[in-house]
């Protein structure tokens, strides 16, 4: 089936969506009463203006699942390297840095590392992320 037509999707043709980490941490919490953590959230994208506010949408959702009342502890941004999808190969770009596959150089992205590494020194998550960047 997939996404309507007007969906913007990401690389793997997925829906861009960050508002499911939000919906998929109360779905577990209403049926599990142990603690989250978050392990695999991400986009593949090459624009990293989409993956910040990817990261920011998605942070600022669990932060309303925490007020809520949900015990997530911990979240693990996916991933730091661009990597190999079994079906797709190489050709989405999942990481925070990216990897030239002909001369394995790899590039950090300086717009999403920065929001990432001012959001872990803050530590908190989202409550400003206009100020980030």
């Amino acid at each position: 089936m997939g996404p309507e037509h007007s969906v913007e999707v990401t690389q793997m043709g997925y829906e861009f969506w960050p508002d499911a980490l939000e919906v998929c941490l109360r779905y577990a919490a209403d049926r599990v009463k142990v603690p989250i953590y978050i392990t695999e959230s991400g986009i593949a994208t090459d624009n990293d203006a989409r993956r910040v506010e990817y990261i920011q949408r998605s942070l600022e959702g669990a932060l309303r699942a925490i007020a809520g009342g949900i015990d997530v502890r911990g979240y693990i941004h996916w991933s730091l390297l661009d990597n190999f999808e079994w079906i797709f190969g190489y050709r989405p770009k999942f990481g925070l840095v990216s990897v030239d596959r002909t001369t394995q150089q790899r590039k950090t992205s300086n717009r999403v590392a920065h929001y990432l590494g001012e959001i872990a020194r803050q530590k908190i998550a989202c409550s400003n992320p206009a100020s980030i960047g």
